[in-house]
């Protein structure tokens, strides 16, 4: 399908521009050569163990973002893309493009809704989706580091090995027994 591989274009180039000016988040795992969701996890369970190991108060605090990439309000991540990212010109009007004018209907059995605009969301099951949805939330880490506290970000997907859950689980376990 020719609109997946002009997403696939545009994702290659707008990851080398996020890495070539260091822009993605430091604590971001995808879209980086060497780290990954087991890495992540790994610098999670480590600094929770040291933690605990100093005798501070380790706390994991886990938010279900499942439903989150219908939340992407489209204005506030083009300003975003332009203000925090550089992104302007032809590229910041294709991605308006790409943005705006979709329309979806719910169709049940013979039945089918009128179609609506979405306004809100970026498109399901699209590769650019999740850079976007990065993007949108990169300044929520900052947020929380300005409270002092250590943040982390994972990405949990259903292709994360079930171990990985288990480490986290383990890492809440230790951190309730002290």
């Amino acid at each position: 399908m020719l609109s997946k591989l002009v997403e696939r274009l545009v994702a290659q180039q707008l990851t080398s521009y996020l890495r070539l000016w260091n822009l993605l988040p430091e604590l971001q795992s995808a879209y980086r050569t060497n780290h990954s969701t087991e890495t992540a996890v790994l610098r999670v369970l480590s600094d929770i163990l040291c933690a605990l190991d100093r005798g501070d108060f380790a706390l994991l605090t886990l938010l279900d973002l499942s439903a989150a990439f219908d939340s992407v309000d489209h204005a506030t991540l083009l300003s975003r893309l332009e203000i925090s990212y550089g992104i302007g010109g032809t590229v910041l009007d294709w991605f308006k493009l790409y943005l705006h004018g979709r329309q979806q209907s719910v169709r049940c059995t013979n039945s089918k809704s009128t179609l609506s605009a979405i306004l809100y969301g970026v498109p399901q099951g699209s590769v650019l989706g999740p850079i976007l949805f990065l993007l949108y939330t990169a300044d929520l880490l900052k947020l929380v580091q300005n409270k002092g506290l250590i943040p982390h970000l994972l990405t949990y997907t259903p292709m994360t090995p079930r171990y990985m859950v288990h480490a986290l689980q383990i890492a809440l376990l230790l951190s309730r027994t002290k």
